[in-house]
């Protein structure tokens, strides 16, 4: 239901604004996004009655939902267009095999997601190093801030798998 909510924004803006143009596909893309975040939310939430693990689960989804929309929508390295924003493919890739791995336990989910903050640093690291995306008009404060902001987002997800692998440990009372 959030999803279809979210979805409807655009649609609005579309009516009032000229700057908003998107299309079938955009709204196709955008509607998987959607529905791919909210259904591992969805079942991620089904799986425990955690609050660590709902909330790391959350933290995560969110900041894999918007390195996928702000990579297709402007990149992160120069323009969305720019093959070295496929790097954070390989962000996403270290979290996902991670947890495949760890088969979603807390405790290796934290260890996966901070491998996935170093994957960030990584990337973000050899954009500056290389000069990658250079002509940007924000080059490299864009690339750091980015960086430093996804790299935050997994590690918050990576401590609250870590609360919650410790809340599981704990014996009950």
């Amino acid at each position: 239901m959030i999803a279809a909510l979210l979805l409807l924004l655009p649609l609005i803006a579309m009516q009032f604004t000229g700057e908003m143009a998107w299309d079938e596909i955009d709204f196709i893309v955008m509607g998987a996004m959607l529905f791919g975040a909210c259904g591992a939310f969805e079942l991620a939430a089904r799986m425990t009655g955690n609050i660590a693990y709902r909330a790391a689960v959350g933290v995560a989804v969110v900041a894999t939902f918007l390195l996928i929309w702000m990579n297709l929508a402007v990149g992160i390295i120069g323009s969305e267009d720019n093959p070295a924003n496929l790097m954070y493919g390989g962000v996403l890739g270290v979290g996902i095999v991670g947890a495949l791995i760890v088969r979603f336990q807390p405790d290796g989910m934290a260890r996966a997601l901070a491998g996935t903050a170093l994957a960030q640093a990584l990337a973000g690291a050899i954009a500056v190093i290389l000069g990658l995306g250079s002509t940007g008009a924000n080059w490299p404060g864009a690339i750091l801030f980015l960086t430093g902001f996804f790299a935050a987002l997994w590690l918050i997800s990576a401590w609250l798998f870590r609360k919650a692998a410790r809340e599981i440990d704990e014996p009950t009372s």
